[in-house]
């Protein structure tokens, strides 16, 4: 980089990366905001969605679906049990592994979230047209595969 035109924040790549990222810590802020009245993290939210999409699932399981380590579901599983939102339960055939199920006081939450959630996605998107949307899903699919694969 011996020479202005070499700077990164002249590159146009560089510059709309910076803006995807930017985007993304606003709608993170604007979601932690938003679900702070249900007393939801983002990370809690993650979870309870997975668990409505996926009743029973592993701890094991949860963790590799939500990309982090067992430690980490440890850490937030207590909090949600203990607050009436999940249940764990030893699997029938294997007594190592612990099934995780939503209560139906984790499912109204959850609802209550995706309510929250779908309306600022809602307001979000809806700066983009319908052709647009799809464009830019297939652009975030395409980074996400390609950051898997470094």
């Amino acid at each position: 980089m011996n020479n202005k035109q070499d700077l990164p924040w002249d590159n146009p790549r560089f510059r709309n990366w910076i803006a995807l990222v930017r985007a993304e810590k606003a709608v993170v802020a604007a979601l932690s905001k938003a679900l702070q009245p249900l007393d939801l993290k983002l990370a809690q939210l993650d979870m309870l969605m997975n668990l409505y999409r996926h009743p029973g699932m592993s701890q094991h399981d949860l963790a590799r679906k939500l990309l982090v380590g067992r430690s980490n579901i440890t850490m937030l599983l207590p909090q949600l049990e203990k607050r009436g939102l999940l249940t764990r339960e030893n699997d029938a055939k294997d007594k190592r592994i612990m099934r995780l199920t939503l209560t139906g006081e984790g499912e109204t939450l959850l609802m209550d979230a995706l309510h929250i959630y779908n309306a600022l996605i809602e307001t979000v998107m809806a700066q983009t047209s319908p052709t647009e949307c799809d464009r830019m899903g297939a652009m975030m699919t395409r980074i996400s595969e390609v950051m898997k694969n470094t």
